[in-house]
């Protein structure tokens, strides 16, 4: 029979310190690319598993962790950027000895109700939510039923009692508008949805800020349009009419882009989340990281589990042994308090191609 597989065989194997392979596994934002690349080439090669059932000896623990996923929609929108950030999560949960639940919903209520419903089934560990939103009452809900989970996305309102993740669309929008106000453009129009707090103002409030801070314009030059590239081409050509149209713009979305090139091939222009129709056609995009907002987010949501809590009906209790834990997380001493709720703002990339 060969030799046991542990975190010490894998340190060896990629030259690193055991604390190092801790992190890899349970917090790979601190770890530097190249040595977190080994390290898990390593833990493939050998084989190695985390222990999940001395885990669940120490903890209670189920090791699932429940998140939603959206129905196949027509047409070109956010499923793209979603589906990296679920292998990302997949991954960032499976080298944390996790394992995802997948669950679907339709609005806050359903969701809240299959929240209910998955937890009287299962011994779920926690959640990671989506599409957060001003007034989210899938927050509120699992905050005041002591349930785990980490939000991908702001509370967009007051500060929210509970850790979250999410990307700057301001940094991201105001990088794209800054690299067109650099190419000598003046004019540069800006499509988005109508104005309401979330993605949406965060987004153009980014163009705002790099327009008044080049002493540029921005009367006229915003546009609401719906999400598809259509209805972005036809805002477009009315933008086309004016006396002084514009000669660039900046986008919400990869379909507006798109959209907008249908109907001004001339401009340059430059979308949002580069999915692989921005590759395909040479849209320049902002890519927003999303491997690494999935690692973050299980970071998080682990860091939580890993603290102690209050024993709960619906909830196992800690064991009462203490049983040493192969992951390499480090127990917190009895009766230490929860950790703070973490807020994590991450800055997106301009990928760069022919259109801007």
């Amino acid at each position: 029979m060969s030799a046991r597989v542990t975190i010490e065989t894998v340190a060896r194997r990629a030259m690193v310190s055991r604390q190092t392979v801790s992190n890899v596994l349970n917090a790979p934002d601190l770890v530097r690319l190249e040595t977190r690349d080994r390290v898990r080439k390593a833990i493939r090669e050998l084989g190695y598993r985390t222990s999940l059932a001395a885990r669940q000896m120490r903890t209670g623990r189920s090791g699932l962790v429940a998140v939603r996923i959206d129905p196949v929609r027509a047409g070109l929108d956010e499923g793209a950027v979603l589906d990296r950030f679920l292998h990302g999560l997949t991954e960032a949960a499976a080298t944390g000895g996790y394992r995802l639940m997948l669950y679907t919903a339709g609005d806050d209520a359903s969701e809240i109700a299959t929240f209910e419903e998955l937890l009287d089934s299962y011994a779920l560990d926690g959640f990671v939510l989506t599409h957060t939103h001003l007034g989210d009452a899938r927050t509120a809900w699992l905050t005041h039923r002591g349930v785990r989970f980490t939000a991908f996305g702001r509370p967009w309102g007051p500060a929210a009692p509970h850790s979250w993740v999410d990307v700057d669309g301001s940094a991201g929008t105001a990088a794209a508008t800054t690299r067109l106000i650099t190419a000598g453009h003046r004019r540069i129009g800006y499509l988005g949805p109508p104005p309401s707090p979330g993605v949406g103002d965060d987004r153009r409030s980014g163009w705002v800020r790099a327009m008044t801070g080049a002493g540029l314009p921005t009367r006229g030059l915003v546009r609401h349009a719906d999400d598809t590239v259509a209805d972005a081409a036809r805002i477009v050509r009315e933008l086309g009419r004016l006396r002084q149209p514009p000669t660039a713009y900046v986008c919400h979305s990869d379909p507006m882009a798109l959209g907008a090139l249908r109907a001004d091939p001339g401009a340059r222009v430059i979308g949002f989340d580069d999915t692989p129709a921005a590759a395909a056609v040479g849209l320049t995009s902002v890519r927003q990281p999303m491997l690494e907002v999935a690692s973050a987010c299980i970071r998080l949501l682990v860091r939580q589990l890993d603290a102690p809590q209050p024993a709960a009906p619906s909830r196992r209790a800690p064991s009462a042994g203490h049983v040493s834990d192969p992951t390499g997380v480090p127990e917190s001493p009895p009766g230490s308090p929860p950790p703070e709720p973490e807020q994590v703002l991450l800055i997106p990339e301009l990928v760069v191609r022919d259109s801007g």
